[in-house]
């Protein structure tokens, strides 16, 4: 399981040229499930970003959590996060999870993120979707899954 995220000051996810969601403050998270992935790793994932403390406190130190500046979560899932470009050009997505079963852990993921009291907002799994932020730093963090 591997995420992208964002610390943004704005983001939104458009389909068909309409605003599907939007966010203020906090994460844009960009979701990708790879082949063997497990509940417990996206519980994993889920507990580690609503305590990842990436905003400044009052010193301008990263000490705070999403959670503490009262900030929300855009989650969109990305299979393209899975794929191996190591071997030609063209990329490979054989890790990626099958769409059913990824679609389910992405669902099973933003419950978990939704458990923890933080504002969470989507795109739509599988759509072909517009996504713009207004990233703040930047700070974008790449996080992948411990085994579980």
């Amino acid at each position: 399981m591997r995420v992208v995220v964002q610390k943004v000051k704005k983001a939104s996810v458009s389909i068909d040229n309409e605003l599907y969601s939007s966010i203020k403050q906090g994460y844009l998270v960009l979701f990708g499930a790879e082949k063997g992935d497990t509940i417990n790793q996206a519980d994993w994932m889920a507990n580690k970003l609503s305590v990842l403390r990436c905003f400044p406190d009052e010193n301008g130190k990263m000490n705070l959590s999403v959670k503490d500046v009262q900030g929300e979560m855009l989650v969109v899932s990305q299979f393209t996060l899975c794929t191996d470009i190591r071997k030609g050009t063209r990329p490979s997505f054989d890790n990626a999870m099958s769409p059913k079963e990824a679609k389910e852990m992405y669902e099973y993921f933003i419950s978990k993120l939704q458990e923890n009291n933080i504002p969470i907002k989507t795109g739509v799994f599988g759509a072909h979707m517009e996504v713009n932020l207004l990233n703040d730093g930047p700070v974008t963090f790449v996080i992948q899954a411990p085994e579980l």
